[in-house]
């Protein structure tokens, strides 16, 4: 074999070789610039795409979608990343139905400060939700005037068949509701911060307390 040394036709690049007897410096030339062509025909391997950064700014609390309570359009939670949760099961026959106004009173109050309030219709305690979606829209609305999100009626209490949000906020406290209208408090972090059994009232000082810190805290 016979050494020589060449530059790369249209680079700058200077390459040492042998040659095999009878192959022209001419051919070789042919022959890299073929090679450098081919080369660059062939795609480049798409890469994993990155997270998004909204995707990275959900907290796994929130990484759910739920039915809308109206029409059964899936809502993302994440949506409401960055705010303060009070998530409640509901009941439309209850006796702290009422709960209702004071629910209400609390996303209109707070919600420009970054509250939302997140109602789950649910008929685990006394079958005291027969209704169905469309109706208990119109009964909440008529009756309380309720403007904060609500979602298709489910399972609260624990199990295999429980809302997967509620069976993360039981484990993340502690305590699984016992009754309807139960509360958690979720901070802007997406960190459970509190649970609040059916006889601790929206608009009192206990709870109205714990918002206000809650939304004055940093995330």
């Amino acid at each position: 074999m016979t050494p020589h040394r060449a530059r790369v036709p249209g680079t700058g690049t200077i390459v040492a070789f042998r040659t095999l007897p009878g192959l022209t410096m001419k051919t070789l030339s042919t022959l890299l610039g073929t090679t450098l062509i081919l080369i660059a025909a062939v795609p480049a391997q798409a890469q994993p795409a990155a997270p998004t950064a909204a995707a990275a700014a959900c907290p796994k609390l929130l990484q759910h979608s739920f039915p809308r309570l109206q029409d059964e359009k899936p809502q993302p939670l994440c949506q409401y990343a960055g705010k303060v949760l009070l998530v409640v099961n509901t009941a439309s026959f209850c006796g702290f139905t009422p709960q209702y106004e004071g629910l209400e009173a609390l996303h209109a109050k707070y919600g420009p400060q970054g509250l939302v309030v997140l109602g789950f219709p649910s008929n685990d305690f006394g079958q005291q939700e027969p209704k169905d979606g469309k109706e208990i829209a119109d009964f909440c609305f008529n009756t309380y005037g309720v403007k904060f999100p609500m979602f298709a009626k489910s399972v609260v209490k624990p199990g295999p068949n429980a809302n997967p949000l509620f069976a993360q906020l039981t484990l993340a406290t502690g305590k699984a509701p016992g009754w309807n209208f139960h509360k958690y408090l979720v901070g802007r972090d997406g960190q459970a911060i509190g649970s609040y059994g059916s006889n601790v009232t929206p608009t009192g000082a206990q709870l109205v307390g714990a918002i206000e810190k809650a939304l004055a805290a940093k995330p």
